[in-house]
């Protein structure tokens, strides 16, 4: 059994960045009556949800920021071992991890923004790593719908490592039709469907890099899907915008959705009201979950609630429109099923899956 390697071990833990940002929350709410002479309003309820919302006359506009994080050391790592750079996957990771976050209250993409950070100007002389992360933004913006406005690179020398960047960006989004606003109004005995990922996503990087280190061959070592681990690690995200934006036009009433990625499955309770989520039913995880598992040697539960473990995004919807939204998953070619429900009982707040035995109270989850 290897020595456990966790999120807080690896350098990341929500226990300490948490508070940080419900305190920011609060403080930021107060700015609320500044645009009023706009005649907008803010969406009090978007606070602490992956998107903020502004309310108009007509509809809402969207608002989200949102980072890499530190996948692109693994692209550097394995650019110097098959001499590929990798960059044009981890662009269309940060375009996916904005987008899908600006999804979950309804809104969709109209203009997306790069902000590249880098450590010395030098960086961009590699023009193979360049032109590939031109390349992957452009095809993330293209398949998000949105136009790509622009950005910021500014050199940061004696802040970020002159041989790296700092990967991120920000959006804005539309709510057409007021109609179209995913409320957050989940209902008793709502079916719980869950999209398919295509690996880690844009979360864990931090934590596969320690595994990294440990392993004799490092990012070489080969999984049990016969890929090495950091080819694994860097499969590119799944952009849901498609699906819910096709839900969207055929009248199809999401009550919420969740953009699972940091916190893992826990995730699934962000909504603030007091309800039980019961998974009966999994999607197979991606081999280089297992992976992660036997090096890390974190348990089943420390996984789901870290990890997205094979399900990107979660749509919850009354049950009669879960073979609708499935089928347009379908269309999309997203593997999506009905993987259980939720239960009002009270005051109750919990995640529980079923198959694993597996339960996450409400208090494991602090990010409003």
């Amino acid at each position: 059994m290897p020595k456990k390697i966790d999120y807080k071990k690896s350098g990341v833990n929500y226990d300490l960045l948490d508070p940080f940002k419900t305190a920011a929350q609060k403080a930021a709410s107060k700015t609320d009556k500044n645009i009023a002479h706009f005649n907008f309003k803010t969406v009090a309820s978007s606070r602490g949800e992956s998107c903020f919302l502004i309310e108009t006359k007509e509809g809402y506009l969207a608002h989200v920021e949102e980072g890499l994080g530190t996948k692109n050391l693994i692209a550097d790592a394995m650019q110097a071992i098959t001499k590929k750079s990798y960059y044009d996957k981890i662009a269309y990771d940060t375009v996916s991890t904005i987008v899908n976050d600006l999804i979950t209250l309804g809104a969709l993409p109209v203009s997306i923004a790069m902000h590249l950070a880098a450590g010395a100007s030098e960086w961009f002389k590699d023009k193979k790593k360049t032109n590939d992360l031109i390349s992957g933004w452009a095809k993330a913006c293209k398949d998000s719908g949105a136009v790509w406005s622009g950005g910021e690179t500014p050199t940061l020398k004696g802040i970020i490592d002159p041989k790296t960047v700092l990967l991120g960006g920000s959006a804005i989004g539309i709510i057409q039709k007021k109609s179209q606003l995913i409320k957050g109004d989940i209902r008793n005995n709502d079916a719980i469907i869950l999209l398919e990922s295509s690996g880690i996503h844009t979360n864990g990087a931090t934590l596969a890099r320690e595994i990294a280190a440990k392993l004799p061959a490092g990012y070489k070592t080969k999984t049990s899907g016969g890929r090495m681990f950091g080819e694994a690690l860097l499969a590119p995200s799944i952009i849901y915008v498609p699906v819910i934006r096709d839900c969207l036009k055929a009248n199809i009433r999401l009550h919420y959705a969740v953009h699972i990625t940091g916190h893992g499955w826990r995730k699934l309770m962000r909504l603030k009201k007091p309800f039980v989520y019961t998974i009966e039913k999994l999607l197979p995880p991606k081999p280089i979950f297992g992976f992660i598992q036997k090096y890390s040697g974190l348990s089943e539960k420390e996984m789901y609630a870290t990890f997205n473990m094979g399900a990107g995004f979660a749509i919850f919807a009354a049950k009669k429109d879960a073979a609708r939204i499935i089928n347009i998953c379908r269309k999309h070619k997203i593997k999506a099923i009905k993987a259980g429900q939720v239960k009002k009982k009270g005051n109750q707040k919990k995640v529980i899956i079923k198959p694993l035995n597996i339960e996450f109270p409400a208090e494991s989850l602090a990010v409003r």
